[in-house]
């Protein structure tokens, strides 16, 4: 019978004890203040919480873009275009920047006025400029839309007159593909450079000539003769003046004067 009463105060003292430290263990972490070591791990983890969502911002506001456009403008870190629909583009070159053209040896300092090229890199929504990656010279026709405003048979060139009173000279070539629209079949037939009548509607597609900035070489002529061309566009056609025929001399008559009428 002492055994078991042993036996039985052995196992309360026990249970007692299992309570007393799954009461006053957890409470003891809790009331512990953080080491330093897990208080420099929370700010870092911090840090690089800030970093990821101002990284994940700048990468909304970033995308790559290309622009193709004439060039108004250049400085060793810049170039200014006026792209396809008149727009100005900003575009920064960096060391990274990688520049292309027909001539082995080509870079920010070969890039002048009037050329034609194309920049592809990173385009800033906000700022809305494009860090180029790429920078190509391009070889892109000139489109021109307007009516012919003189024919020269003898050198083989008309001047075209556009809609902002400009007047452009255009050099007809052997090269050169003369096409008319033809109303009846609604299609494009070939023509020829004979067909060409002054204030014809007409379009052009040519590349700048190398010696004179104001003349284009025309690879394409299209010629519509049966519409009308844009009333904005003013031709001035000379009006001739009378030779006089030798020997002849032209009398002019005078008026004679009314004699006063009495009362």
């Amino acid at each position: 019978m002492k055994k078991i009463l042993n036996i039985l105060i052995s196992s309360i003292l026990i249970s007692c004890f299992s309570i007393y430290l799954y009461i006053s263990i957890p409470n003891s972490y809790a009331a512990r203040s953080p080491t330093p070591t897990e208080s420099l791990t929370q700010q870092q983890i911090n840090a690089l919480t800030n970093k990821i969502a101002s990284r994940v911002a700048q990468l909304k506001l970033v995308e790559k873009r290309g622009v193709i456009g004439k060039v108004t403008d250049v400085s060793n870190t810049q170039i200014t275009l006026s792209d396809m629909s008149g727009n100005t583009r900003f575009v920064d070159v960096d060391e990274f920047t990688k520049f292309k053209s027909d001539s082995k040896s080509f870079g920010i300092s070969d890039i002048e006025k009037g050329q034609k090229i194309g920049a592809l890199g990173l385009y800033n929504k906000q700022s809305r400029r494009i860090l180029a990656r790429f920078v190509e010279v391009l070889q892109i026709p000139d489109f021109i839309h307007g009516a012919v405003s003189q024919v020269d048979s003898k050198n083989f060139s008309i001047e075209v007159a556009l809609e902002n009173g400009k007047r452009i000279n255009i050099e007809v070539e052997n090269s050169t593909k003369t096409l008319s629209f033809d109303r009846e079949k609604s299609e494009l037939v070939r023509s020829g450079f004979s067909k060409i009548t002054e204030g014809e509607n007409i379009i052009i597609i040519g590349f700048p000539s190398k010696t004179d900035s104001n003349t284009i070489n025309a690879s394409k002529i299209i010629l519509l003769p049966n519409v009308s061309k844009n009333p904005k566009i003013k031709i001035q056609t000379p009006t001739p003046t009378p030779t006089p025929t030798p020997g002849k001399t032209i009398q002019t008559s005078t008026p004679t004067p009314k004699k006063p009428s009495a009362y």
